[in-house]
């Protein structure tokens, strides 16, 4: 990974962990942040989340990707880096209060198996938290012209190995792991406009998600609608988004 796209993949985690901002504050307050030991985030990337942490515990961020830990060393200096897979966590049983990820499991071969690791590595009554898993089967693109560019995307991510449903199995997935399933939910997304950079920043991930199945003229298209129609109000873009939040039993 280059500097440049290292810049651009923490830029868009960063986009990505201001949509769960709020739901992060509610869910680690309830996991009891403030007096825990240990904390582990599964797949950290390049640190996006981890650098807003404020925890008396030991953080540590786990990920496959030797260059993402280098800028999270950079971004998350007080967390704690550890390059390993998360479907074999290289920790003993019951070492974490806290094991969460986000926007991982998606990404994951068998994410049975990585929240059932995420589970063992996590203390008799800590918490595990999936913090966001998208449902791009149930994506909403209006007006409609717009809808075959999330149909694109949606089978774009697919080809890169994404379970692009996987946000509607994700409770059933915490069930199936055996841990205590203690609240779920779609997430809350703000009703305003998003700003110029964000949709820079979405479209950006756009091009690289359709990468060589769309040319620059239908890609430039597809902006120009997408321009116009935030331009008269009509613009909506919704990928359900999944959390859970549940405890490992005593």
């Amino acid at each position: 990974m280059s500097g440049d796209v290292a810049f651009q993949w923490h830029a868009r985690y960063l986009q990505q962990a201001a949509w769960t901002r709020d739901l992060r504050k509610y869910l680690f307050e309830k996991a009891g942040i403030k007096s825990a030991r240990r904390l582990l985030e599964v797949g950290c990337g390049t640190g996006a989340i981890l650098r807003e942490i404020e925890t008396p515990a030991a953080l540590l961020g786990l990920d496959l990707n030797p260059a993402a830990l280098t800028q999270a060393l950079i971004h998350a200096p007080a967390a704690s880096p550890v390059c390993a897979d998360g479907l074999a966590i290289p920790f003993p049983d019951a070492s974490f209060d806290i094991v969460y990820c986000h926007y991982y499991l998606l990404w994951v071969k068998n994410p049975l198996q990585a929240v059932t690791e995420m589970k063992r590595v996590t203390s008799p009554g800590g918490h595990i938290l999936a913090l966001a898993e998208p449902d791009y089967y149930a994506r909403v693109d209006k007006p409609e012209a717009l809808r075959p560019l999330g149909e694109r995307q949606t089978q774009a991510l697919k080809r890169q190995g994404a379970d692009v449903g996987f946000g509607a199995k994700l409770a059933e997935t915490f069930f199936q792991a055996g841990i205590t399933l203690e609240e779920t939910g779609t997430i809350q997304s703000g009703v305003k406009e998003p700003s110029v950079w964000e949709r820079e920043m979405e479209w950006a991930a756009i091009k690289a998600d359709l990468g060589e199945s769309a040319s620059s003229v239908e890609i430039q298209k597809m902006k120009t609608l997408d321009d116009e129609a935030w331009a008269r109000g009509e613009r909506v873009l919704h990928v359900p988004t999944v959390f859970a939040w549940g405890v490992r039993p005593t």
